[in-house]
């Protein structure tokens, strides 16, 4: 198993990261932020709760106010177990009493608030009824780059989960491919990915052959036959933090013309890495990425943004995408790969993940990025 050795985060670090997110809040304009299950309820608080349901749960920041967790009664004592309990308050509701009244005490009634992508729509139609004044923007709209810069702990976190994809790589490119079923190896990724201590896998997908010119092919049925290209993307969360990495194999020797995009591909992968340094826009780096690959002639083969960030999530901002002009900035982690799809034919992609440092970036990834001959 692949480990790691940063510090568990602690009441004090989440505290921080509240008053952040709070003080974020202000300074975007908003009278605060309401924060339901998933993600972000995670990063804030540590907070998971076992399953969401139709009962409303939701944090509430505000700059100047304490952090108070909105939960429902039964699900109190998981809440206060959580590592950052301590640095907030619980507010429990029974069933029978109305939420969303218990809710608006805490909130400017005629504010406008961050609210989370996964809030339900039925707890924020209901407290637009309890409180009609209020508006609400998406966080991602609202403050998109919240978790974006990662600090010494999350960088660490984040490594060790690149270094189990890696692991995860070394291993696959030594099982035998010719013969056995795209939903085959895609097992083995997530046995693999599992065995070097990922507790979630979020994907694994096997484009062969013809498959592979499709970036997000759903794993089948197809057999891997000898003279296939094999686009392998996987990833997942490994001790709350998310790891993704692509190469592409050959089943046997390759074709002049596979090594020709394969070689195209590397070095678009190469440009993108090299243009990451703080200060410079995300949309750098896509152009960086895309310009080898247009000057090549495949131009109408990369089909995709060059990139997306990656944390407590496998996918967040930054997006490495035209026209997005936030600059870089030490501690952002996100993924550069490129690739090339020929309908019909066969598809490469190369993927790693790059944290920002303050002198350019630093790969998370380190497998080879050659071309890789399996069985």
């Amino acid at each position: 198993m692949t480990g790691s050795t940063a510090a568990p985060f602690t009441a004090d670090d989440y505290r921080a990261r509240m008053d952040r997110a709070a003080h974020a809040a202000a300074d975007a304009g908003l009278a605060g932020l309401l924060v339901a299950p998933g993600p972000d309820l995670v990063w804030l608080t540590g907070y998971a709760p076992t399953a969401a349901t139709e009962r409303l749960t939701l944090l509430v920041l505000a700059a100047g106010q304490d952090p108070v967790l909105v939960v429902p009664t039964l699900e109190a004592p998981d809440a206060a177990r959580a590592t950052g309990a301590p640095a907030l308050t619980l507010r429990d509701w029974t069933d029978g009493k109305d939420p969303y009244a218990v809710t608006a005490g805490l909130l400017d009634t005629s504010g406008r608030f961050g609210i989370s992508d996964n809030a339900w729509a039925m707890h924020l139609l209901g407290l637009q009824k309890a409180l009609p004044a209020t508006s609400y923007a998406s966080l991602t709209d609202a403050l998109p780059m919240l978790r974006a810069v990662k600090d010494a702990a999350e960088l660490e976190l984040l490594a060790a989960a690149g270094a189990a994809a890696d692991a995860t790589f070394e291993d696959i490119r030594n099982v035998p491919f010719a013969g056995r079923r795209e939903s085959e190896i895609a097992m083995d990724l997530s046995r693999l990915l599992r065995r070097h201590g990922h507790a979630v896998v979020d994907f694994t997908i096997v484009g062969s052959g013809p498959n592979g010119a499709n970036p997000h092919h759903e794993v089948g049925d197809r057999v891997i036959e000898r003279g296939d290209m094999v686009v392998l993307d996987f990833g997942g969360l490994k001790d709350g933090y998310g790891s993704d990495t692509s190469r592409t194999v050959h089943v046997g020797e390759p074709t002049d013309e596979e090594r020709a995009v394969h070689d195209i591909v590397r070095a678009a992968q190469e440009a993108g890495f090299r243009a990451v340094r703080p200060g410079v826009a995300c949309q750098e780096v896509d152009r960086a990425a895309r310009k080898v690959i247009e000057d090549a002639g495949y131009g109408p083969y990369f089909i995709h943004r060059t990139g997306h960030g990656i944390g407590v999530t496998t996918h967040e901002p930054p997006y490495m995408i035209e026209g997005e002009q936030q600059p870089l900035v030490p501690g952002m982690c996100f993924s550069v790969e490129p690739g090339i799809y020929l309908p019909g034919r066969f598809g490469v992609r190369i993927e790693d993940i790059v944290a920002v440092t303050e002198e350019g970036g630093r790969r998370l990834n380190d497998t080879t990025r050659e071309m890789v001959i399996v069985d």
